[in-house]
């Protein structure tokens, strides 16, 4: 009889603490040893000269969800796993969106149909809040923070989903007390609109001006106002897509004072500019999102700020929206920057390009890349009691890389569903090419072994600062300093 369903043998393997040589047997699912010379496994991986890590967790991306205005992403749950899975993540985290006047157990009901029969890999949610309603706040949410739904995310911008100050100080304080981590899309609403306005009446329509509509001020003072409402009542507090080096130094500095906030940054202000808006006709438009891309200086700010731990999170940020009349060019053949869908697809090539660009060009450590493609995300989810690691008894979620494998990316190379990528052209050296999710192999060899459906959904345990943050003293100007009968 057969000690292990599976052995891995002869590889090196990263956690985001240490680098090591050893065999990983895997039985039932989950890691059973971590030794040498390891044998009695049915099936056996050499995996010498190639890295083991701890299979990616991708906690910010848009699947088979509508936006404010109804556009619906292209990729549905098996189609945006499966790119997920190609790019060596083993757990995805979409959001599920509350649009006004649903509730939120509807959507929640909504999201499991949608995702259940279809993801490849392990899956949960982020809610997003829009309407926060009474019954949201004192039944809703605490219900699905009791599901194991332990994260959502507001917006400070959009007229279609913004949530005022007070508004977000309610939610920030209900999820506090339940055990959630707020995420927030943090930036000035009313410079963006007034921006708009003048751009537009002077004609300035093209693409690579919704790059000048957002700019890097409605960002910073965004997230320093997301940070005054959050410490006031003493909340957790993540803010996405930060894209400027003035929004990542406010997120350090408060982390300094001990305030539980936390930061994320993604591909595409690391590897493109607003440069790419400026192209022929519509074709800017393929690289709008919000907020913008920056600049070359942007690009040495987050890699500065990645290795620094200002910035916890490097997410794809994957919104994708096809280049044809179902999404970029709704609104027609050439249209104004303010109609054009705002995302990029990126979910597969999020951890290849950091590799590639990071730990194969001495950016970054092999430790620092576990830590923000898995180990980060599974600890501020509540998910590090299973995975994010390689360790006995968590789940069997490993991609094994070729550090030498050379890929040229192109939107046909892609398993998505989109008909362009951002990257299209560029060479990349370090590929996943085997993935495992509990066990079972699901990319091998570059073909997919997993079908829709075999992926599980994720109870997540409640949010919990504990070693992300220094200590600090007791202030007299929070909310909590009045009592319980004010707050």
């Amino acid at each position: 009889m057969a000690d292990y369903d599976l052995v891995i043998r002869g590889g090196t393997v990263a956690n985001a603490c240490a680098t090591f040589t050893a065999d990983i047997g895997i039985r039932d699912g989950r890691i059973a040893a971590l030794g040498l010379g390891l044998t009695g496994g049915r099936e056996t991986i050499d995996a010498t000269g190639k890295y083991v890590l701890p299979g990616g967790i991708e906690t910010h991306c848009h699947i088979e969800q509508e936006s404010a205005t109804g556009a619906m992403t292209s990729d549905d749950y098996y189609t945006g796993s499966v790119s997920a899975a190609f790019g060596g993540n083993t757990t995805i985290v979409p959001f599920a969106a509350q649009h006004r006047g649903q509730s939120i157990a509807d959507v929640v009901r909504l999201y499991d149909d949608r995702a259940g029969p279809k993801s490849v890999i392990d899956y949960s949610y982020h809610l997003i809040v829009t309407d926060p309603t009474e019954a949201a706040l004192k039944d809703e949410l605490p219900a699905a923070f009791a599901r194991g739904i332990t994260s959502f995310k507001v917006f400070m911008t959009y007229d279609k989903m913004i949530v005022s100050d007070e508004q977000m100080l309610d939610i920030l304080k209900m999820a506090r007390d339940n055990g959630g981590l707020t995420m927030v899309h943090a930036e000035n609403n009313a410079l963006i609109k007034w921006m708009v306005r003048r751009l537009t009446e002077r004609g300035y329509t093209q693409p690579k001006y919704h790059a000048v509509s957002h700019p890097a001020a409605s960002e910073v003072e965004a997230v320093r106002r997301g940070i005054a409402l959050a410490s006031f009542v003493e909340a957790p507090l993540l803010f996405v897509h930060i894209s400027t080096d003035a929004g990542a130094r406010a997120i350090a500095d408060a982390r300094m004072d001990g305030r539980m906030i936390f930061g994320e940054t993604c591909p595409q202000y690391m590897f493109l500019t607003a440069n790419d808006l400026d192209r022929p006709g519509a074709e800017g438009g393929k690289f709008c999102c919000s907020p913008p891309l920056r600049d070359v200086k942007t690009q040495t700010d987050m890699w500065r700020h990645l290795n620094a731990g200002s910035l916890q999170l490097y997410s794809s940020d994957h919104a994708p929206y096809r280049f044809d009349e179902t999404g970029k060019l709704s609104a027609g053949p050439n249209p104004p920057f303010n109609r054009i869908a705002n995302g990029m697809p990126g979910i597969e090539l999020r951890a290849p390009l950091l590799f590639s660009e990071g730990v194969n060009k001495g950016r970054i450590s092999l430790n620092t890349f576990v830590a923000l493609t898995a180990t980060n995300a599974a600890r501020l989810f509540g998910m590090d009691d299973r995975k994010g690691a390689i360790a006995i008894g968590y789940d069997a979620d490993i991609a094994i890389w070729d550090p030498d494998k050379a890929v040229e990316v192109t939107a046909g190379g892609m398993h998505d569903n989109m008909d362009y990528t951002p990257f299209e052209g560029w060479e990349l050296k370090g590929w996943p090419v085997t993935v495992i999710n509990r066990g079972r192999r699901i990319v091998d060899g570059g073909e997919l072994k997993a079908r829709a459906g075999d992926g599980e959904f994720l109870a997540r345990k409640p949010f919990d600062p504990t070693g992300f943050l220094p200590p600090r003293a007791p202030e007299m100007n929070t909310a909590t300093n009045f009592g319980a009968d004010l707050f």
